[in-house]
């Protein structure tokens, strides 16, 4: 074998090698890669706003991303791994399948970044940033990403079919499953605010729109859930936004909606019409939002910032859809 066909199969088994480690949530910052990788903010930016100015929908799909990312075992990239006859993939879980979007825009964005900087930005990391400039490229607030992550070396499907927030999920439900990630009240009530963009299949909100009696429960405006129904009847599994006043806008009509107990799903009207201080946040939000924006993006720092398990692989993937060999 000639020197220069023992170099092109080593490299990346070197480089898999090097870059293996356990995981460390405690080494985030801001600026991670200004020396490393210096236009990695503007190559996720260049690549964002074509891909949103081609198709909206992708600023919700990526903002998805993220949130079903971080929720399975911390942001760690494990979300963007596909199957193989050897490992079980987050994308086929039920939450999941046949509805995450968004991958190819990881992809292009980490084939950019590793011409410019090979071997060295995390795809947990090109999530972490692709997602803040959805929210920003649809009108809402931008702020610091702090970087450093690194990517799994597995998925957890069975994490994702069981660890997510379901459309039907009362509010202690979501209180208990966002406190097992260091994450209150109020970073609940302004994460849920994502739901200002994008849509939900019939089948998640099928069961508020009808109800027991075919025609919703108290919580939900009359009117209201019979728009949905019409939607539902009117092709199958019939997509609805979540925010019927702006749905490709980020802004605070989201929470006008609960206050006029037109939420969607029964997870999003579950934040409105207990009493106390989800009420009290609804209500604020829902008439303040550069308030809303300000707890946005500081729920997004914190969630943002959820570790992997201690004892887990990790390393930098050189592509986002399977580990390095």
């Amino acid at each position: 074998m000639s020197p220069s066909r023992t170099c092109s199969w080593l490299v990346p088994l070197i480089l898999s090698i090097l870059l293996a480690c356990t995981a460390n949530g405690d080494h985030l910052k801001v600026g991670y890669y200004d020396k490393t990788c210096p236009d990695l903010q503007q190559i996720v930016h260049s690549v964002m706003a074509s891909r949103v100015d081609a198709d909206q929908s992708m600023a919700p799909a990526v903002l998805r991303l993220f949130f079903h990312d971080c929720f399975v075992d911390g942001c760690d990239g494990s979300v963007l791994l596909d199957g193989t006859p050897f490992s079980e993939s987050e994308k086929d879980a039920t939450p999941n399948a046949n509805s995450l979007r968004g991958f190819d825009v990881i992809d292009e964005i980490k084939s950019y970044a590793e011409r410019a900087c090979p071997a060295t930005v995390s795809c947990a990391d090109i999530l972490a940033l692709a997602s803040r400039d959805a929210v920003a490229l649809l009108g809402g607030p931008t702020w610091k990403v702090q970087l450093g992550r690194k990517d799994s070396r597995g998925a957890n499907r069975t994490g994702a079919e069981y660890g997510l927030p379901a459309p039907n999920s009362t509010l202690a439900e979501l209180i208990d499953l966002f406190k097992q990630y260091d994450l209150d009240a109020r970073d609940m009530a302004a994460l849920s605010g994502a739901h200002t963009i994008g849509t939900a299949r019939c089948h998640h909100y099928r069961n508020r729109v009808y109800g027991y009696n075919g025609e919703g429960g108290a919580d939900i405006d009359p009117s209201f859930a019979e728009l949905r129904r019409q939607t539902c009847q009117s092709a199958y599994d019939a997509p609805a936004p979540f925010d019927e006043q702006t749905p490709m806008r980020f802004d605070n009509a989201y929470y006008r909606d609960l206050v006029a107990r037109r939420g969607l799903l029964t997870s999003d009207q579950a934040l409105y019409g207990c009493g106390g201080l989800l009420d009290h946040l609804v209500e604020m939000y829902s008439t303040d939002g550069e308030a809303f924006a300000k707890d946005f993006a500081r729920a997004m720092v914190k969630m943002g910032k959820i570790p992997p398990p201690p004892e887990m692989q990790v390393e930098v993937r050189l592509s986002c859809s399977k580990i390095n060999w």
